[in-house]
């Protein structure tokens, strides 16, 4: 250890005479300096707008834009320049043979060297340890580990790319063509990650040995044994091969023991690689205080139930829009989105049978006019170089699973157990694309509970179910690619009458806009099942008032005569004037005017009270009603009253008029209409024995029906399917949709003022590169003066 002690200090040292060492050390404090100082600007200056900010410590440093990843993005380009001399110096100069003439082996030399660079790193560590420094006395509630894990992954990054620059420099006496074989290599590193991905084996190993994103763990503040296990065995593959070349050129070994000794090397490095990536070897820290990394409690409470095996079938129709989602070249970030499951249940399976048939797809049909889907198949496979033989048509994907009735055909996972329970995984048309959380662990629910199952009310004209229309709720209930549907997030759903009892497996029972009214006997059943403490959802309509009167009626509850109106709100000359202005080059635009029929609401503080999803809605977000009803209630039937949702006060409901588009309409009390905030939808709740009784009323059936759920009411945010998510985890008791809310983030304020910004800028950008540039002229003067 002495000696490669004194190697370190006296590359060190020399490595600190040379102005090489001083530039890269200060150009990298005015860059970071740069970005940091620029980061702190504008949050401040969001923040004297009045914004409340959330995880401030991942945002400043880590996340997707934080210090520490831009670092690692342009830290490739500095280390060459600092190893490219490492031995090629001694190479060139002749210096090695003096090397070679000590009692020095060739692992004291190397690892004197590489020592040396590492605590080189120190400093460069150090200089964001100062940012970090200013960091935890600026960020109130400071989330100290997390910006410790990201330190560690920049060192761990620079560490191997110091390991490779020493390995290349050991192969050539001239510096350049070992900083270019340096960036060549990185450039390697970073591209064989894709590479022979349809080889299954192979792909594994390819794909571990990546550089690609191996420290963005770190960044979000997660630690994981495979992340922190691939630096050390990058570091030793490529230290290990710098010593076998500087053994040949000392001892002239001849060139098949040294390949054999390079084979070794290799397949003692593979074997880690494919053992470390076996999910039953790994080992997680998640750092960040809200634990956003790992899975929620009630996830991994469900994950504990899954006893036995789990295998992911995932069902790829080459045609469709999805089907990236299993091409082999795909197949181990697919793995990946599954990483926080299988970090608690290593022994699930993950399996993929690529097919093609009958499905919608616009593109196809644009790229491919008039083919027949085996000859759209045959141009797919084509160009995704996909294996034919593997690929199964529409007769033998049928023989073993048919996705046409249920999924139409679309890309799906299919979820399995050892016991034989299965559901399915869907893909959604939305942004997001694949499922969150909620919906995987409420798949997996599915799988080991009887979960609430809701039952339709038909014969009475009610909303349909089972076909797609604008006035259905077949995208409410069960259209597979809405994220929302009651069946993607955990539910059963089947449509009853009344003309038995309500099965005892029904747990919620929705009434959407009877027309036509209950026989005596239906009415009984009915009255038997409220009796019993069912659950209902009652959705009523304009127009419906008498047919709906006897259901609302043991609730206490009425629809208002005629339709709710929700008058344009005058606007103010000035401010109008001054919001033109603040438009620039769009002054003078003007949103597209709602119909004054159309109802815009928030949730009430007692509906945030009752239901988290509710919450998620403030400030932006709102709930439309086009031609609702407002709602009467009393109290006086049992039942506590909470409004969830309620018009504006300038609201009243229309009595005289149906043409509200050609003529103006005005409020006339003459005729019993009344201005006032009428309650849009109510929860009401009653003591059933042990349980509690849950209703929730609404005045208006559109707004869950497949035509609103896919209007576009620019500028508006409207989330009505908000009402689903709220409103049927409250009626089943918590059970579904999964809650997988975390802790709020506790650092969510940068103290530091505008003028802290201004010195922040001038100590940065001006006085800490100052003050090494001041350090590096001493010590070149003293060594002058020497």
């Amino acid at each position: 250890m002495k000696t490669i002690f004194k190697i370190a200090k006296t590359e060190l040292r020399d490595l600190f005479y040379s102005p090489i060492a001083w530039l890269i050390l200060i150009i990298f404090t005015f860059q970071t300096g740069m970005l940091f100082a620029g980061t702190i600007s504008e949050i401040v200056g969001y923040q004297s707008m009045g914004s409340v900010g959330a995880n401030r410590t991942l945002g400043i440093f880590g996340g997707e834009r934080g210090l520490f990843v831009a670092v690692q993005s342009y830290l490739y380009l500095y280390i060459p320049l600092l190893t490219m001399g490492l031995m090629s110096r001694e190479l060139g100069s002749g210096s090695i043979k003096l090397l070679y003439s000590s009692p020095i082996t060739n692992a004291q030399i190397i690892l004197g060297k590489y020592c040396a660079m590492l605590a080189y790193g120190l400093v460069l560590i150090g200089v964001l340890l100062v940012y970090a420094i200013y960091g935890i006395c600026t960020i109130e509630n400071v989330d100290i580990p997390v910006i410790l894990a990201g330190l560690l992954g920049c060192y761990l990054l620079l560490c191997a790319y110091v390991a490779v620059g020493l390995f290349m420099s050991s192969l050539t006496s001239y510096q350049i063509v070992a900083a270019v074989g340096t960036l060549a290599i990185l450039a390697v590193l970073t591209y064989v990650k894709g590479m022979w991905q349809a080889v299954p084996f192979v792909r594994e190993i390819t794909y571990w040995f990546g550089m690609t994103g191996r420290s963005d763990n770190f960044m979000i503040g997660m630690i994981c044994s495979e992340d922190v296990l691939y630096f050390v065995v990058v570091v030793m593959l490529f230290l290990l091969m710098t010593i076998i070349r500087l053994q040949g050129r000392r001892q002239k070994v001849g060139f098949v023991r040294s390949l054999g000794k390079y084979v070794g090397v290799w397949g003692l490095a593979v074997v880690l690689a494919y053992v470390s990536s076996r999910p039953v070897f790994k080992y997680y820290y998640d750092a960040t205080h809200t634990k956003m990394n790992t899975l929620t409690p009630n996830s991994q409470a469900i994950i504990n139930e899954l006893d036995g095996g789990l295998t992911i079938t995932t069902y790829v129709n080459i045609l469709d829009k999805n089907n990236w989602v299993g091409f082999p070249k795909n197949y181990n970030d697919d793995v990946r989105r599954f990483e926080q499951y299988t970090r608690f249940k290593p022994e699930i399976k993950m399996k993929y049978v690529l097919y093609y048939d009958t499905v919608k797809n616009d593109y196809l049909e644009r790229a491919y006019p008039g083919m027949s889907y085996e000859e759209k198949a045959k141009k797919v496979i084509e160009r995704e170089e996909l294996n034919p033989r593997k690929i199964l048509n529409p007769e033998q994907i049928r023989a073993r699973i048919d996705l046409r009735s249920t999924e139409g055909n679309r890309t799906v996972r299919l979820l399995e157990r050892e016991s034989g329970e299965r559901t399915f995984l869907r893909l959604y048309d939305d942004h997001m694309i694949y499922p969150s959380e909620s919906e995987i662990t409420a798949a997996l629910k599915r799988m080991v509970m009887t979960l609430p199952t809701i039952g339709f009310l038909s014969g009475h004209g009610e909303r349909e179910t089972d076909r797609p229309g604008d006035r259905n709720y077949c995208m409410f209930t069960h259209l597979p690619m809405m994220r929302q549907a009651l069946v993607n997030q955990g539910f059963d759903y089947k449509d009853v009458t009344l003309e038995e009892e309500i099965p005892a497996e029904i747990n919620i029972l929705v009434i959407a806009e009877m027309r036509e009214a209950m026989t005596e006997a239906e009415k009984e059943n009915f009255d038997k099942y409220v009796a019993r403490g069912g659950n209902l959802v009652i959705i009523g309509e304009p127009g419906r008032q008498e047919v709906m009167s006897p259901v609302l009626e043991p609730f206490g509850v009425k629809l208002v005569d005629g339709f709710l109106i929700q008058p344009e709100k005058p606007k103010d000359p000035e401010q109008e004037k001054l919001d033109n202005a603040n438009l620039g080059p769009f002054a003078g635009f003007i949103a597209p005017k709602q119909p004054i029929d159309l109802i815009v609401s928030q949730p009430t503080p007692e509906a945030e009270e009752l239901s988290f999803a509710f919450r998620y809605m403030r400030p932006n977000y709102v709930v439309v009603m086009p031609t609702a009803a407002g709602l009467e209630y009393t109290t006086d039937k049992g039942f506590d009253v909470i409004p969830l949702f309620m018009s504006d006060s300038t609201c009243w409901n229309e009595l005289e008029n149906t043409d509200i588009v050609d003529q103006e309409v005005v409020c006339n009390p003459k005729v019993g209409e009344v201005q006032k905030s009428y309650p849009l939808a109510l929860a009401l709740t009653r003591k059933m024995g042990a349980r509690e009784q849950k209703v929730i009323i609404l005045g208006d059936a559109d707004c869950l029906s497949d035509g609103e759920l896919t209007s576009n009411r620019n500028p508006l945010w409207a989330a009505n399917y908000v009402i689903i998510q709220g409103g049927f985890f409250w009626l089943s008791d918590g059970e579904v949709p999964i809650d997988v809310r975390r802790p709020g983030a506790i650092d969510r304020r940068l103290l530091v003022s505008d003028t802290g910004v201004e010195v922040l800028n001038y100590a940065l950008l001006g006085g800490f590169p100052g003050l090494l540039l001041c350090l590096a002229l001493f010590i070149w003067l003293r060594r002058r003066g020497r």
